[in-house]
This record gives C-alpha cells, sequence and structure tokens, in this order.
C-alpha cells in the first residue's frame, strides 16, 4: 500500500499498481527529437517538460481548421477541449469530473475566489509553501482586509492535520497544494482536512499541478474539493492548458469574475434584464475567448501518452526510479551539508517528481550547470533537478558529474 497525494491509502491494484520500468528513454527519446532530448540533459522535468513530435501535429491542425472554418470553427475547438477534459480525468481519478479549462491556474483560482461570501466569511487559510500564484495573489487579498492565516508547510506530514486546525467558521476556503513545489513533498492528509472543511462549511481547494504525471492522485475522499491543476509540466501539454475541477456543490455559487462564454450556448437570451444567469457544470466558470491552440496541442499529447502506455501507475514508477537515481548519485558526491544537502526524512514515495537540494548557492551552481549544458531551476535557495521519462540513465549520472564539478567550483571560491 502506498500513499497518495490525497493522503488516502489505495491497495496495489490499477490504475494505482505500480510498474517496475528500466531505463525507457530508448523508445521515448525518438518521438521528442524537436526538443533535442537525447543530446540535452533536460533536468527541468518538474518545470517544463519537452513536447513529444506531435504536440507540432496539433498546432498545425489548429491553424488549417481556423482556415478552414473561420470562425465555425469553435464546434471543433470544443471538441479538442472535451478531449483535454478526458485526458486530466484520467490523472485525477474522477472519470466524471466536472472540469472549467482555463489559460493558467491563476484565471481558475480567480474564479473561486470570486465566487466565495467573503464579506460573510473573510478569512483563509494557506500554507507559507504554496506556489506564486496563491501567493501572490493572497497576499494582495490581505491588503484589502481579507484575513489570510499562513500555517507552516514543514514539516509536511502535519501540515494538513495543523491546518484543519486552522478552520473556524469564519474561514471561506483553504488552499493548499497535494506536492510543495519547492521541498517536493508530497502533503498527507487531505482526506481528513477536506472533512474540517465540511464541517466548517468552508471550501477546500487543492493544487494539484506538481503531482499529475508524478504522484498517482485521487479525489476519493476529497470529493467535496475544488482541485486545480495543468499540463505545462509533467504532463507535457505546454501552455494554456489548465483546468479546475468542481465539487457537487460548485452550482450553489456565483462567480462575481465571470466571462460570457458561460452564456456561450444561449446567447439569444443573454442580455434580459435582472441578475446575470448562471449556467450548471463547468461552464458556469467559463472564462472568455482563448486560443484554441493549446487544447488542440495537449489533445495529440494526451492521445501519444494513450498510444505510449503513460499512464499515471507507470509515470510514478519511472519518477521514483529517476529520482531514486539521482539521489544515490548525490549523496556518493558526499557533498558537506553546509554546502548542498537534501531531505532525508521520510520514505521516496513522500516525495514528487524531482530532487530539491538545498544551498547557499543555488543561483550560482544553477547558472553552472546551465554553462555545462545543464538544465535545472533554482528557487528560493533550493536548486530542483527534475528528471522525465525520455531521459537515460546515463544523462542522469552525467548531470550529477556535472554538480560535483560545480560544487567544487563554487567551494573554490568560496575559500578564496
Amino acid at each position: 500500500m502506498t500513499a497518495t497525494a490525497t493522503g488516502v491509502l489505495l491497495t496495489g491494484t490499477p490504475p494505482f499498481a505500480p510498474e517496475t520500468p528500466g531505463d525507457v528513454s530508448g523508445r521515448l527519446a525518438p518521438h521528442y527529437s524537436a526538443f533535442q532530448v537525447s543530446r540535452r540533459p533536460l533536468l527541468t522535468g518538474h518545470s517544463h517538460q519537452a513536447w513529444p513530435d506531435v504536440a507540432l501535429t496539433g498546432q498545425v491542425e489548429a491553424f488549417r481548421d481556423a482556415a478552414l472554418e473561420v470562425d465555425e470553427k469553435w464546434g471543433a475547438a470544443f471538441a479538442k477541449a472535451e478531449r483535454v477534459r478526458e485526458g486530466f480525468r484520467l490523472f485525477l481519478g474522477d472519470p466524471r469530473a466536472e472540469l472549467a479549462l482555463g489559460a493558467n491556474t491563476h484565471d481558475l483560482v480567480l474564479r473561486f475566489l470570486s465566487a466565495l461570501d467573503l464579506r460573510a466569511r473573510p478569512r483563509l487559510v494557506t500554507s507559507d509553501g504554496e506556489f506564486h500564484t496563491l501567493r501572490r495573489q493572497l497576499a494582495r487579498l490581505a491588503e484589502e482586509g481579507v484575513e489570510v492565516v499562513r500555517v507552516p508547510a514543514t514539516p509536511a506530514d502535519t501540515l494538513a492535520a495543523r491546518m484543519a486546525a486552522a478552520v473556524d467558521d469564519r474561514t471561506a476556503a483553504v488552499l493548499v497544494s497535494a506536492v510543495l513545489f519547492e521541498s517536493a513533498r508530497v502533503v498527507p492528509g487531505l482526506d481528513a482536512l477536506a472533512g474540517a472543511c465540511a464541517r466548517r462549511g468552508a471550501e477546500l481547494l487543492v493544487d494539484a499541478y506538481h503531482a499529475l504525471g508524478a504522484v498517482p492522485f485521487s479525489v476519493d475522499g476529497i470529493q467535496n474539493a475544488w482541485v486545480v491543476g495543468g499540463g505545462y509540466k509533467y504532463l507535457q501539454l505546454g501552455e494554456g492548458n489548465c483546468f479546475l475541477r468542481l465539487p457537487a456543490h460548485a452550482d450553489a455559487l456565483r462567480p462575481v469574475i465571470t466571462g460570457w462564454f458561460a452564456e456561450f450556448a444561449e446567447l439569444s437570451a443573454a442580455h434580459r434584464p435582472g441578475a446575470v444567469a448562471y449556467p450548471t457544470g463547468a461552464a458556469r466558470y467559463a472564462g472568455s475567448t482563448y486560443d484554441p491552440t493549446s487544447h488542440y496541442r495537449a489533445a495529440h499529447v494526451f492521445g501519444f501518452f494513450e498510444e505510449q502506455g503513460l499512464t499515471p501507475a507507470f509515470l510514478r514508477a519511472v519518477s521514483l526510479r529517476q529520482v531514486g537515481l539521482l539521489t544515490a548519485a548525490f549523496d556518493a558526491l558526499g557533498a558537506p551539508d553546509d554546502v548542498i544537502t537534501r531531505d532525508r526524512s521520510g520514505a521516496p514515495e513522500d516525495f514528487g517528481g524531482f530532487l530539491s537540494l538545498r544551498t547557499p548557492h543555488a543561483d550560482r551552481l544553477q547558472a553552472g550547470l546551465a554553462a555545462r549544458g545543464v538544465r535545472t531551476d533554482a528557487r528560493a535557495g533550493r536548486l530542483r533537478l527534475g528528471p522525465a521519462p525520455y531521459l537515460s540513465d546515463a544523462q542522469l549520472l552525467s548531470a550529477v558529474e556535472a554538480l560535483d564539478a560545480e560544487l567544487a567550483t563554487a567551494l573554490s571560491r568560496t575559500a578564496a
């Protein structure tokens, strides 16, 4: 039995039964020729994975449909959008999920926040380890008088319980990640947090971005939660492909920020006097005119995932193996903890799809590795190494060798 991002223990049956693949880059890398993954150790898999070549097919198809159908293209575009929803439903473990789509999670979070009655319940509970989408927007709301309670994200093992204890009758919503973007720690116990929110009448929003495609995720136990996420990272969909999963009670809310696509199906009745009308389901949280090219691209990528057997279970098995390989190679360097270190608490299953290294030299190391052709990123004193299924074991090990060389350079500079 393994812990998932919801904190619910799932038995080892499909779709969560882990496979044990070896190095699968040999069969996958040829499908990413445009990104030249065989020649570039792109350890940015936690941020921006390479797109398979079929993504370009989708983009060309979008252009052709626009050229052929002009303003009548939306029927074809909406069909692609539904294919994207189907792909997300698989990774959410929710085959009947109502999903509102958006260009980015910020657009969707704004619609969610605008549906809350912050006058009656002017309190939001979150953690201090949330991605900038939430961090910045909630900080701005706090400047306008909304009480924002930030629960320390560390230790992750007790984060959900500590957030649950912070929920009171004035709390409109709790906003938390399934996997923390800086530390890669999985946040267990979200099912208990969902229960605490339900008892207090508060909404729960789970940011699943760093789970989907790296950590099996299920809405079992958190059916009353809103879930936001997207495909820019592990799912290889590129920009413009994000979603907001609606709980069953979502039709009881009226988002203040509402786009005209919410009335797309009945424009002839849209200008009736009186209160603004809302449809049911995902359209209730729709935005406005968007570039459908992103959905064409994503539809082809989800098709590629299906053809290649890139299921949630398979991708988790690959991720655990690759992060484990990076971790073992890093540990073998024997670098001093005051120079660079990692979180050694917990089991491999307690972490998401990248290796997070704490170091005061993060920015310098990231730049040095880039000069050596190894793409990584640095976030607030952390160097993040994100593998992807199309990278070979040899590439991962060579990246750690490059890190070792950069550490020697950093230490020599410090000594001088």
